[in-house]
C-alpha cells in the first residue's frame, strides 16, 4: 500500500507544485507514465539538468528589508521583505552542494496541496540543483539578471534557468516577494501567508496589476542593495551594474516589463508566458529590447485566451521578439516539467518533453541576454531554425 501511495503522490506532484497559476494559464492534472519510475521516485534522488556553461555555479541567500517602504499587503509587518537566491559564476571544486529548497519549505508546499505524508519532503528539498554554497567566485565582472517567479510560486521554480545562466557568465538573483508565495520560510522560521492571493481573489485583474507594479518596486530596491555604494551581497563587486536584465514567469514576466517601465537600470527583459495585467506603457520602454516567450495555446498571435500580448506588442518600441512554443504548457518555462520527468509523470496539457522544455527555455533566454547584455550576435534569434521546430517567431 505504501508503494501505491508513492505512485499516487508522484502523479500529483507536478500539479501540486504548479497549480497556482492565475487564469488564463491553468495547469491540467498530470497522469502517471505507467508503472515505471513513478512507483519508486519518492525513494530516489531528483536531479535538474546540469548547467551548460563553462563556469561552476555558486549560490548564496540574501534577506533584505526595505525600511522605507511598508509592506503593501500586510502593513503591520513594517518594512517590505525580500528573499533572493543569488547564483554566480564560481571556481570549480569550491563550496558544498546547495539544496533545492529546505525540507521545511518542501513540507509546507506538499501540505498546502494535501500531499503531506505521501511524498517525503526531503526528496523534493534535496533535488540536485548543481549549485554550491560557499563557492569561491570566478574572477571578472558579469551582467546581472533578476528572475521573478509566477504568482503564488517561489523562486525555487526558476532554479534550473538561474543555475544555467550563472554557468554561462551571469550573476542571477531569483527573488521571493514577501506574502506572495505559499511555501517560503523567512529568517527565524517565519512562514508568511499569501496575502496577495487574498487581494487577487477580491479584485481580479486589477489586483494582478497591483502585484506586478509592486514587484517592480521590489526589484528596484534589490538593485539598490546589489549595485549601490554599500551592497548587501559579499561578492557584489563581480556585478557589472551597467548591464542589468530581468526575466520572469507568468506575473513575473509582466513584472519584468513593469520594472523596465519604472527603472532605467534594467536594459533588457523577458516575459515567459505572463499576461500583461500591468500594460506596457503607450510610450513604450524607451527603446530597450524585450522578448515574449509563451505557449502556442495561450499566446499565439491573435489568441482570444489572452489578448494582452496582441494589445501591447505595438507598444514595445525597441528590438523585440514574440516566440511561441508548440506543445508547451504554462509551466514549461519552469522546473516543473523536469521534476515531473524525474517522477515519471506526464502532463496531458503540455506534451512537449521535459528535456525540450528545458533546452528551449535555457537557450532562448540566454541568447537574448547574450545579445543585449554582452553584445554577442545570436543567429538563434534571427528566425525559425531546423533544430527548434517547436518555436515560431514574430519579429515585427
Amino acid at each position: 500500500m505504501r508503494t501505491r501511495h508513492r505512485g499516487l503522490a508522484a502523479s500529483l506532484l507536478v500539479l501540486a507544485l504548479g497549480a497556482t497559476a492565475v487564469a488564463p494559464a491553468v495547469a491540467a492534472t498530470p497522469s502517471p507514465a505507467g508503472n515505471g519510475p513513478a512507483l519508486t521516485a519518492a525513494a530516489q534522488q531528483l536531479r535538474l539538468p546540469a548547467p551548460t556553461g563553462p563556469y561552476a555555479v555558486g549560490e548564496s541567500t540574501l534577506h533584505l528589508r526595505d525600511t522605507g517602504r511598508t509592506d503593501p499587503y500586510v502593513p503591520e509587518a513594517g518594512g517590505r521583505e525580500l528573499l533572493a537566491s543569488v547564483f554566480y559564476p564560481a571556481r570549480a571544486g569550491s563550496g558544498v552542494p546547495a539544496p533545492y529548497m529546505s525540507e521545511k519549505e518542501a513540507e509546507l508546499l506538499l501540505a498546502s496541496r494535501g500531499l503531506g505524508g505521501l511524498v517525503e519532503p526531503g526528496v523534493v528539498g534535496a533535488t540536485e540543483a548543481h549549485a554550491r554554497l560557499g563557492a569561491a567566485p570566478a574572477r571578472g565582472r558579469f551582467p546581472l539578471i533578476v528572475l521573478s517567479p509566477g504568482f503564488g510560486q517561489s523562486r525555487f521554480t526558476l532554479t534550473s534557468l538561474a543555475a544555467d545562466l550563472a554557468s554561462r557568465g551571469y550573476v542571477v538573483a531569483a527573488v521571493d516577494h514577501a506574502y506572495e508565495s505559499l511555501a517560503t520560510v523567512f529568517p527565524g522560521g517565519r512562514v508568511l501567508p499569501c496575502a496577495a492571493c487574498d487581494l487577487v481573489e477580491r479584485t481580479g485583474d486589477a489586483g494582478m496589476a497591483e502585484v506586478a507594479r509592486g514587484r517592480a518596486k521590489d526589484v528596484s530596491f534589490l538593485l539598490d542593495r546589489l549595485t549601490g555604494h554599500h551592497p548587501a551581497w559579499s561578492y557584489a563587486s563581480m556585478i557589472d551594474r551597467r548591464r542589468v536584465g530581468m526575466a520572469g514567469h507568468s506575473i513575473g514576466g509582466d513584472s519584468a516589463a513593469a520594472t523596465m517601465a519604472a527603472d532605467q537600470r534594467v536594459r533588457a527583459g523577458v516575459n515567459m508566458d505572463g499576461a500583461f495585467y500591468a500594460p506596457v506603457p503607450d510610450a513604450g520602454l524607451r527603446g530597450r529590447p524585450f522578448m515574449m516567450l509563451g505557449t502556442d495555446v495561450q499566446h499565439a498571435p491573435g489568441s482570444t485566451t489572452d489578448t494582452t500580448w496582441d494589445r501591447d506588442w505595438p507598444h514595445l518600441d525597441g528590438w523585440k521578439r514574440w516566440l511561441t512554443v508548440a506543445g508547451a504548457g504554462h509551466f514549461t518555462f519552469t522546473d516543473m516539467p523536469l521534476l515531473g520527468a524525474e517522477l515519471g509523470v506526464k502532463d496531458p496539457s503540455a506534451p512537449l518533453a521535459a528535456d525540450r522544455s528545458s533546452r528551449i527555455t535555457r537557450d532562448y533566454v540566454a541568447a537574448f541576454f547574450d545579445l543585449h547584455l554582452k553584445g554577442i550576435p545570436q543567429p538563434l534569434l534571427a528566425g525559425p531554425t531546423a533544430a527548434n521546430p517547436e518555436v515560431s517567431f514574430r519579429a515585427r
